[in-house]
């Protein structure tokens, strides 16, 4: 029955018109180009803009395994028909970018491409400057946001979507795997070895989203690399530490269903970030691809409550 189904789909996401004429249906304009970061990596980047002036900029960061293509640009293209500037790139090793499929060998590298790229497209038009800022980050992402904002008070706030602050007890490697796998690391750090579930079906709910979450062409479909796993809990062990010293206005939004990162620490966050505006949502039975995976219907409520906390900004 699926593959019938898919079969008959002009993509693999299902029967939409042409990118452009999508684009243009949700009455918004969208552009990809290669943007090089200061270490010489070539990122393959989009923007997702509206026909008039944006009310305020939104700098996006995906998760691990994903990209910025079908599955994470629908979100951009909501947000862009409600007049803000959406911004985003492939991460090192990930979609169209420049690495090693999945391979992730130092998140700070990563912070710093995307703040190049970011600060890059910001100082490209003045009027950037004169609306308000947020990050946007998914799973991952989120993580990458709040190593951002440790880094560089550029921005106004941030939607952290399912933020990667722990990974999820449920994924993580049980001992004495961990010590086995850092020992290995150090000499094979590409390894695609590490043993754990496809996050595909730890994330997304709805079994024909899941189906095309598997189709995507950009996709990592292979095991977890030691030197990514391995910097992963290094970065989110070091993230839990610092939860208290976030000091920019946010809205986390996690599903309390989540296997892949650890919503308990999402509401550690809120109660011990150091900021005055801060918002958390936590959605009962939901799993970890809050603005994919689930229903139709429980994807309208995160994007309404995404777009509210916005919208009370500019």
């Amino acid at each position: 029955m699926e593959e019938t189904q898919t079969k008959n789909r002009k993509y693999y996401w299902g029967n939409t018109p042409e990118e452009q004429d999508y684009y243009k249906l949700h009455n918004i304009t969208s552009s990809s180009s290669i943007f090089t970061s200061p270490r010489g990596f070539s990122l393959f980047t989009r923007s997702w803009l509206p026909l008039s002036p944006p009310r305020g900029i939104i700098c996006m960061v995906h998760g691990y395994g994903n990209d910025i293509s079908w599955t994470f640009q629908a979100t951009a293209i909501f947000l862009a028909s409600n007049g803000f500037a959406c911004f985003a790139a492939d991460m090192e090793g990930h979609g169209k970018s420049q690495g090693l499929k999945a391979f992730v060998p130092n998140v700070n590298d990563v912070v710093e491409d995307y703040l190049a790229f970011f600060t890059s497209l910001l100082d490209s038009n003045d009027y950037y400057y004169k609306v308000p800022k947020f990050l946007f980050g998914e799973s991952m992402g989120g993580a990458i946001c709040l190593l951002i904002q440790f880094s560089k008070r550029l921005f106004d706030g941030a939607v952290l979507v399912a933020p990667m602050c722990r990974i999820s007890d449920k994924v993580r490697p049980k001992w004495p795997i961990p010590e086995i796998l850092m020992f290995v690391s150090r000499f094979a750090p590409t390894l695609a070895i590490v043993p754990t579930a496809d996050l595909v079906d730890k994330s997304v709910k709805v079994a024909e989203k899941r189906l095309i979450g598997t189709m995507n062409p950009m996709r990592y479909t292979g095991k977890p690399r030691l030197g990514t796993v391995m910097e992963l809990l290094r970065v989110t062990d070091y993230l839990s530490g610092r939860l208290s010293e976030v000091e920019l206005p946010f809205i986390v939004l996690h599903g309390d269903a989540d296997a892949v990162t650890d919503p308990e620490v999402s509401k550690e966050l809120y109660e011990k970030a150091k900021s005055e505006d801060k918002r958390l949502k936590i959605y009962e039975g939901m799993m970890h691809s809050l603005l994919f995976g689930e229903t139709d219907e429980n994807v309208e409520v995160v994007r309404g409550d995404i777009l509210a906390w916005l919208n009370e900004r500019c």
